[in-house]
């Protein structure tokens, strides 16, 4: 296309009565570009880019390192020397001692069998969360009866703790794995929920516009152009969510639980057995840490076209 502008702006500035020497003389295009050194150019971007990108991975690893590094050391020392600074530190195990705790549990299969159980709670109550919440989001957000119906319902009920819900669980559901679950629930419904209605409300109108001025259907705006925009929103609800039911889940398996880390954590408490407690509070950060980092992971395919925009 270059090349046919160029032979258009040449013709229109010749002369109209061009004689025979001028005939036997056309305009000579300039040669085209190579495509070899455009690649080499996009090859160097890319590199250069892969290069910046793990640069600061490796500077967030070291420092992040780092922090717990240090951390840890302050710990030693706080427990080591009983610390007695208004926050007293003398019956608080060393990190030695819950390091050989926690290698005596992974070499225990119950320890797997807690971790599993609560894995599964966590599965079962995210799913349902995310699946209801979703929906109930994206109705609250497009739709003015929707949100006078439920949006009272959802600010009621949001503030009220997981430990409150226990006993109301327990007299509603038949069983005390269904009233976990349950709990588990609602603890990751309400992030969900309010995240998704605001992605929803913040969806560009602008496009919304453009795609009925183009003839498409409401079902067509709301996949190709509302929830595309409102999901990063609902990714960052899915990941709050994520973190509260697992804060939500031990509560549950404290009170009315035989297994899962909840249980563990609370019967080592009841044991006195501090680096047990410290144990299952760092498995349950862990887990969390890992199944929020697993949601971020599985809503990054559908976010490219943030990436692309960026």
């Amino acid at each position: 296309m270059q090349k046919a502008l160029r032979e258009t702006v040449a013709y229109t500035a010749s002369p109209p009565s061009a004689g025979p020497a001028q005939a036997a003389h056309p305009p000579v295009d300039a040669p085209p570009k190579s495509d070899g050194s455009q690649a080499a150019r996009s090859v160097q971007a890319a590199v250069t880019h892969a290069l910046a990108a793990l640069r600061g991975n490796a500077y967030g690893l070291a420092v992040g390192t780092l922090g717990l590094f240090i951390g840890i050391v302050l710990w030693h020392l706080a427990t080591t020397h009983s610390v007695d600074f208004y926050v007293n530190f003398a019956n608080v195990p060393p990190p030695v001692q819950v390091l050989d705790a926690l290698i005596r549990h992974l070499q225990d299969l119950r320890f797997y069998v807690h971790i599993q159980v609560s894995v599964q709670r966590i599965a079962t109550g995210f799913l349902l969360a995310t699946l209801l919440g979703v929906l109930l989001g994206t109705l609250m957000g497009r739709s003015r009866l929707g949100r006078a119906l439920f949006y009272p319902y959802i600010e009621v009920l949001r503030p009220i703790p997981a430990v409150a819900w226990i006993p109301l669980a327990i007299l509603m559901w038949p069983t005390d794995e269904a009233s976990i679950v349950y709990i588990t629930f609602l603890g990751a419904l309400f992030p969900i929920v309010i995240n998704t209605m605001h992605g929803v409300e913040q969806a560009p109108e602008v496009l919304v516009r453009a795609a009925k001025s183009l003839g498409a259907s409401r079902m067509q705006i709301f996949w190709h152009v509302i929830f595309p925009s409102a999901l990063p929103s609902i990714t960052t609800g899915l990941a709050v969510g994520m973190g509260v039911s697992w804060f939500s889940l031990l509560a549950g398996e404290i009170i009315s639980g035989q297994y899962g880390i909840g249980y563990f954590t609370w019967n080592a408490y009841s044991l006195i057995n501090y680096p047990d407690i410290i144990v299952g509070m760092l498995v349950t950060g862990a887990l969390g840490t890992i199944s929020t980092y697993l949601v971020r992971l599985g809503a990054r395919p559908l976010l490219k076209w943030q990436r692309k925009a960026r």
